[in-house]
């Protein structure tokens, strides 16, 4: 009995209990492994040597945590769709925001009362600033990790609200799902946007495979897709004249004819996207159109891109013949060779067509999409994320469903890396004429056969030099009817030498093209930059 009646009393006597006298050495020991018991299972420490009751409720919840982590996992394995819906959809984002937010609140709530669970005065003076510092900084790596996963998922939130509509999702149509990408300037002097750059992005909706499908801006008589308003307006094609081009549908419809388009947000975008449907024979389902200023700070927030130049591109100045569209003394040049694009000079580069046609300006714009998905790697993602999403916003609009967002990133984790086809309706896959009296029976069976996927080129055809074999494109033997076979292309080739010499070998300088320019040599700087279309992203 009397052994027993003591016990309550010897208990006093636990160091980690009641450290009080306990030596120095311990109580420094006891300090840290507190320190790292709320760092490793938040609320063990209290359970050990505080409150109790605090620290049962605390290890549920990291018990809780963890499952929570486990069946994550899991579905990230199984069903990652699933799980990047959830992370991207309004209100699934909301919840996870304010978990982790009260998440990181209550574990900054731990660390302190393990301060005073710890009791610093009972310290060695030299110990007491080392164990502040260390449960400082496992405070600001704990509750901090969790704060700024919070932050960032409201960030990418708010961004998600702003671009993307909220609309009903979309189905694939013959297993695809084909985007439009509209590049053009929304200044506030002008009524509908003009797009200076159309692609349709389709991408296989199991695998992932993709193909950019590129149109001339100038592409004549463009077909409407059946059941859109403006084939009642235009049976037999968009043929007014050389006005009537496709990149014209956005304008015109705003301006004459948005009551067609009873309650959709932007009736010229949508009047354009059935434009390019109906011109290429597939179902385009979504669109998003960039302005230009936008996209430059898209690029300046990734930190920039790499690519391999095959020639000099100007940055124009002002237009001084419009007449003739001949500009006056460029403002800049971007030189051949290896180049690291900052957004400004990315967005001259993929916008510029002076001395050149507008092929070798599609064949950049393409090799400036590819570099960009090639370099937005994780790392960019996660030291970049407010930037990229702040300028994500300048995106003027887009009807994808905000819902559908997660299958979306899937599909395009997936197809990453995987080899990228190319098609333009133009120079190297059709003659330079054939934009403005299109074959559209030849145009649907070319599309057709970018996206059936051709192994490789047939025994028939065979490989050609100069900007064709540098875009990595299969020409046939015998071309049919002005086209030319679509050709797999894993990436824009960068099997090319960059032209930085005349031909008598004298270096192309800023100074050389300049002073041909203040002759009015308009010819020469033709010839010395006529391999700016090639491009390759690094």
């Amino acid at each position: 009995m009397h052994k027993t009646q003591n016990q309550p009393g010897s208990a006093l006597t636990d160091p980690v209990r009641y450290p009080s006298g306990a030596s120095a050495p311990v109580r420094t020991k006891r300090a840290f492994v507190l320190v790292l018991l709320t760092l490793f299972i938040p609320g063990s420490a209290q359970i050990v040597a505080g409150d109790r009751r605090l620290g049962r409720v605390a290890l549920r919840v990291t018990l809780a945590v963890w499952a929570l982590a486990l069946v994550t996992l899991f579905i990230a394995m199984v069903n990652r769709t699933l799980l990047l819906s959830v992370f991207t959809h309004p209100i699934g984002s909301l919840l996870i925001i304010v978990v982790l937010v009260a998440l990181a609140l209550g574990w900054a709530y731990l660390f302190l009362n393990t301060l005073r669970i710890i009791r610093p005065a009972l310290l060695a003076p030299g110990m007491r600033p080392i164990i502040a510092v260390v449960l400082a900084a496992s405070t600001i790596l704990a509750s901090g990790s969790l704060g700024y996963i919070a932050y960032v998922l409201n960030v990418s939130r708010n961004a998600i609200g702003s671009i993307f509509d909220a609309g009903p999702a979309i189905e694939p149509v013959d297993g695809r799902y084909n985007f439009l990408m509209m590049g053009g300037d929304a200044g506030d002097d002008r009524t509908g946007r003009r797009p200076d750059s159309l692609s349709v992005i389709s991408v296989d909706a199991k695998t992932g495979e993709s193909a950019i499908i590129s149109v001339p801006r100038n592409l004549q008589n463009a077909q409407f897709s059946e059941g859109s308003p403006m084939r009642k307006i235009y049976p037999d094609g968009y043929n007014c004249g050389d006005e009537c081009l496709i990149n014209a549908v956005n304008t015109e419809v705003t301006n004459n004819y948005k009551d067609l388009y009873p309650g959709v947000a932007d009736p010229g975008a949508q009047a354009t996207l059935e434009a390019v449907s109906g011109t290429l024979g597939i179902t385009v389902q979504a669109y998003v159109l960039v302005d230009m200023d936008g996209f430059a700070k898209l690029i300046d927030a990734m930190g920039g891109i790499r690519i391999k130049a095959g020639g000099w591109v100007p940055i124009s100045g002002p237009v001084t013949d419009e007449a003739n569209g001949i500009h006056g003394m460029p403002d800049g040049w971007i030189p051949a060779g290896d180049q690291h694009l900052d957004g400004f000079h990315a967005l001259w580069y993929g916008r510029s067509r002076e001395f050149v046609d507008d092929y070798a300006r599609i064949a950049r714009q393409q090799c400036v999409q590819q570099a960009m998905l090639k370099q937005l790697d994780p790392a960019t993602l996660l030291t970049k994320f407010e930037d990229i999403a702040n300028a994500g916003t300048k995106v003027v609009d887009s009807n994808i469903s905000s819902n559908q967002l997660g299958s979306f990133v899937d599909l395009a984790l997936k197809s990453k890396n995987q080899p990228v086809k190319r098609l333009t309706i133009g120079p190297p896959d059709f003659d330079a004429s054939f934009s403005t009296v299109p074959d559209f029976d030849l145009i649907h069976s070319k599309v057709q056969e970018t996206l059936a996927g051709s192994n490789g080129p047939r025994a028939d055809d065979a490989l050609v030099t100069g900007n064709g074999a540098a875009a990595g494109t299969i020409v046939a033997a015998g071309p049919v009817a002005g086209s030319r076979p679509a050709g797999q292309l894993p990436s824009p080739s960068a099997d090319f030498t960059p032209v930085t010499t005349t031909p008598d070998g004298t270096p192309i300088t800023i100074e050389l093209l300049n002073g041909l320019k203040a002759q009015g040599d308009e010819q020469g700087i033709r010839d010395l930059v006529a391999t700016n279309g090639q491009c390759a992203p690094l």
